[in-house]
């Protein structure tokens, strides 16, 4: 992949050039969508109905398929919590029980086939499924902080790759405009560029990106960061390994590790102190605050979405069990309506 093609697709968080369209076209949402995201503040359902539609445009429309982090797979394994973290959430997710998790990994991005070597974030959803029967679900990425600082930057980041009608071509200027208006992007463009991809999802560290609530059973508040820590260690790949490395490699690389044992992470929680950031997901927090280990996730298996059952899970950010709560965080919310659209729209389709 050529420099400036690298820089551009590092700098709208991995968005292929080849699949943008000239316009973004929302069209107007369907009943279903309508209701998914009833009761959503600040309008951001319309934006995320505009999302999913120029999701649509820029990649196509691929039925049956998640709308972004479209390519992936998915694996099972358990979960076990930390009595220090017990202290500071009421949330069963800590209270040291051994609880069943249905995880997927995934690229960035609405192309199924899109490649491994892209300079795209990766991802890792899971749903824990608690022993009094609630779930919770964790949404990351692997970069230690997220591209938009409100939700209108996805829509300008879709304008910026349109195609000119005229050159068939991405406009520069129009890029330009973008990183000049969104000074939010300007952290994660930088960490995609200067760190090449993983080699593995075994690899990969993943990052919360948002700021939480952890309450305790006095209803006392903390607000938190989280991360996942591989025990194998965070592996990159060197310019001449991605050079020499095929289209797909991360599915083959994940199930050859599982066959070996399992595969595990740590949970690490950052505790906030007075003046971090609580709503921006694009600032990271000051290095030095205090961090325990709140658990340990364990994944035993690897299969396609459809075996080990992500297929038809919607890992909404702000489905989260008693014990942990949102912050005021806009994109956090937004999120939670953009991916109850894409869900809705691909369960009508099969």
């Amino acid at each position: 992949m050529d420099t400036s093609r690298r820089r551009l697709l590092a700098g709208v968080g991995g968005l292929s050039l080849g699949a943008a369209v000239s316009a973004v076209q929302p069209r107007q949402a369907n009943a279903n969508e309508t209701s998914s995201v009833a009761g959503s503040e600040g309008g951001e359902e319309l934006v995320a109905v505009a999302v999913n539609d120029a999701l649509e445009g820029v990649y196509g429309r691929h039925e049956g398929k998640r709308r972004n982090h479209t390519k992936g797979l998915g694996a099972t394994g358990y979960w076990v919590g930390t009595e220090e973290t017990a202290r500071l959430s009421r949330s069963a997710l800590f209270d040291g029980d051994k609880l069943e998790v249905v995880a997927r990994f995934s690229t960035a991005g609405g192309d199924p086939s899109a490649s491994d070597s892209e300079r795209s974030p990766r991802g890792m959803a899971l749903e824990f499924r608690l022993k009094n029967g609630a779930l919770h679900h964790m949404t990351m990425i692997h970069t230690p902080m997220f591209f938009a600082r409100t939700p209108s930057t996805f829509l300008d980041k879709f304008l910026a790759l349109a195609k000119d009608v005229h050159t068939g071509k991405a406009d520069p200027r129009k890029l330009a405009a973008f990183m000049k208006q969104h000074p939010d992007n300007a952290a994660q463009f930088h960490f995609l560029e200067t760190n090449n991809p993983p080699a593995s999802y075994a690899n990969t560290a993943f990052y919360g990106i948002h700021t939480f609530r952890f309450v305790d059973h006095a209803g006392k508040t903390t607000n938190v960061r989280w991360r996942f820590v591989p025990e194998d260690g965070v592996k990159l790949l060197t310019d001449e390994q991605l050079a020499q490395k095929p289209k797909e490699f991360l599915e083959a690389a994940f199930r050859d590790r599982v066959r070996q044992g399992p595969v595990r992470w740590e949970m690490m929680v950052t505790i906030g102190e007075p003046g971090d950031s609580e709503d921006d997901p694009t600032v990271l927090w000051p290095a030095g605050r205090r961090e325990i280990k709140a658990g340990t996730l364990t994944l035993t298996s690897f299969a396609s979405d459809e075996a080990a059952g992500a297929y038809k899970i919607n890992f909404d950010p702000m489905q989260m069990a008693d014990g942990i709560e949102p912050t005021d965080d806009p994109v956090l919310r937004f999120r939670s309506s953009s991916y109850a659209i894409s869900h809705s729209r691909r369960q009508t389709e099969v």
